[in-house]
C-alpha cells in the first residue's frame, strides 16, 4: 500500500461550477482537486482524482485502487442511488472509504436518500460543500495514521 487515496467522481461532477450552482456551488472539478492535492500533502499523502461519466470506469478504478491505494474517497452522484455494482466492487478493497455528497442529499428528493455505497463506507459526509472532500481527506488521514 501506499499514501494514495483515489478520490473518485461519478456522472456530471465534471460539470461542477456549471450545473445547477445553486446545489452544487461554483467551484469546478479542478478547484476541488487543487485543495485536495494540498490537504492530502500536508498529511503526507498524495490525491489521485478520477472523474468518469462511465460506471464501468469508476469500477476499473476501484480495482486499480486496490493495488495502488491507501483508502478511496467517492462521489458516485447519481449511482449512489443505482450502483449494486460499485457497491461490490468497493467490497473489495480493503482499505477505508467515505463517501462524499456536495449537496444534503437528505433535503432532496426521496430517492436520493437511499445510497448502495452507505453499506460499505466508513463514513459519510453530505452537505458540506465541496469541503466535504477534504473533511473526507481529513478523516481518512487519521484513520490511516499520517500526520
Amino acid at each position: 500500500m501506499t499514501g494514495t487515496i483515489y478520490v473518485l467522481n461519478g456522472p456530471n461532477l465534471n460539470l461542477l461550477g456549471k450545473r445547477q450552482p445553486e446545489i452544487y456551488g461554483r467551484e469546478t472539478l479542478a478547484d476541488v482537486e487543487a485543495a485536495a492535492v494540498e490537504t492530502a500533502k500536508a498529511k503526507g499523502l498524495s490525491v489521485r482524482f478520477l472523474q468518469s461519466n462511465a460506471e464501468h470506469q469508476l469500477i476499473d478504478w476501484i480495482h486499480e485502487a486496490r493495488e495502488e491505494a491507501s483508502a478511496i474517497i467517492i462521489n458516485p452522484g447519481a449511482y449512489t442511488h443505482t450502483s449494486v455494482a460499485i457497491l461490490d466492487a468497493l467490497n473489495t478493497f480493503e482499505g477505508p472509504v467515505m463517501e462524499v455528497h456536495i449537496s444534503n442529499v437528505h433535503k432532496r428528493e426521496e430517492f436520493r436518500r437511499h445510497s448502495y455505497v452507505s453499506l460499505r463506507a466508513d463514513g459519510v459526509i453530505a452537505g458540506c460543500g465541496t469541503q466535504g472532500y477534504l473533511l473526507a481527506i481529513e478523516r481518512v488521514a487519521r484513520v490511516l495514521g499520517a500526520s
